[in-house]
């Protein structure tokens, strides 16, 4: 592992793994246009010529149970923004996708340990490996600090958020056993195009709209908070990344209308406005505001 002296003193060249969903498509995108060369790693062969040719883009196919297929896309590389999209012939969470991903999670950081043009990681985790717990009553703010209790996801069937908890701990083992210089965002559910009610992040949507934790992130802002992170040489341990907090009934059938096929008829959504209790919010992401105060999104990079 290279040392990290500072931003500026690397490359500019960084690998997005997976680079097929829609955030590392944002990402590969964004980072392209601040100025980086982007080794783009994909997962599906199908997905090789789906990003337009270019002098500052390579397209890689690597396979996270396959080590040397990352090892080829991470070459050369002083930075990966790593997110996780489940395997095609399994693409819903269930009570084995822990294991499958806790397995693509330690390939890649063992992987990243034995680059050393590697300056810094960036895991995407999500906001759900922190949000359950027994304490989850209890009126404490929720914060980085926080994880999510393993026992308490198996027992409710929490599969999302079991995953996410049990991948980013092993990510972190994995980082300060070997010296890896990472941080992680952990983002909301995020709010792109194709987001639908299906999403696995929104098993025990209830609870968390009724604990006040219930977050939602834009695809353009945890796009910009993966960069700033990386990009800031003080960035360190776990960010949590949203912006907007689901509180009201008016703030729920919002989103609804946004997951659903059809826009909910106002026939049926008047009820909803019956209710007018707004629930206090208990989930703070000051840490990575703090960061971002200074971030520029505009910048391109000499």
């Amino acid at each position: 592992m290279a040392p990290a002296a500072s931003f500026n003193d690397s490359s500019t060249t960084v690998c997005v793994m997976d680079a097929s969903g829609v955030l590392g498509t944002s990402l590969v995108h964004t980072l392209l246009h601040r100025g980086y060369t982007v080794h783009a790693s994909v997962q599906n062969h199908d997905k090789l010529n789906y990003f337009e040719e270019r002098e500052n883009l390579k397209v890689f196919y690597s396979d996270p149970f396959d080590f040397q297929s990352i090892m080829d896309a991470l070459k050369g590389c002083c930075g990966l923004f790593y997110s996780f999209e489940p395997p095609a012939d399994q693409p819903t969470y269930d009570e084995m996708m822990a294991d499958v991903e806790v397995r693509a999670a330690h390939n890649v950081l063992e992987a990243c340990a034995q680059t050393d043009t590697i300056y810094k990681v960036v895991f995407t985790s999500s906001a759900t490996a922190l949000l359950w717990s027994n304490d989850r009553d209890k009126a404490l703010d929720v914060d980085e600090r926080n994880w999510s209790d393993i026992n308490f996801c198996r027992k409710f069937k929490l599969w999302h958020g079991m995953s996410k908890a049990v991948a980013e701990k092993t990510a972190w083992a994995l980082a300060m056993d070997r010296g890896i210089n990472m941080v992680s965002i952990n983002g909301g559910l995020i709010m792109s195009d194709d987001v639908t009610i299906t999403n696995p992040y929104l098993k025990g949507a209830a609870e968390m709209y009724e604990d006040g934790v219930f977050v939602t992130v834009d695809l353009r802002f945890i796009v910009d908070a993966h960069i700033c992170v990386f990009e800031n040489v003080g960035s360190y341990g776990r960010y949590l990344c949203f912006n907007n907090v689901i509180t009201s009934n008016q703030d729920a059938l919002t989103l609804a209308n946004q997951l659903l096929p059809q826009p909910q008829p106002q026939s049926q959504s008047a009820s909803c406005f019956e209710d007018t209790r707004v629930y206090q919010q208990r989930i703070s992401n000051k840490k990575l505001n703090k960061l971002m105060v200074d971030f520029d999104t505009q910048l391109l990079l000499q």
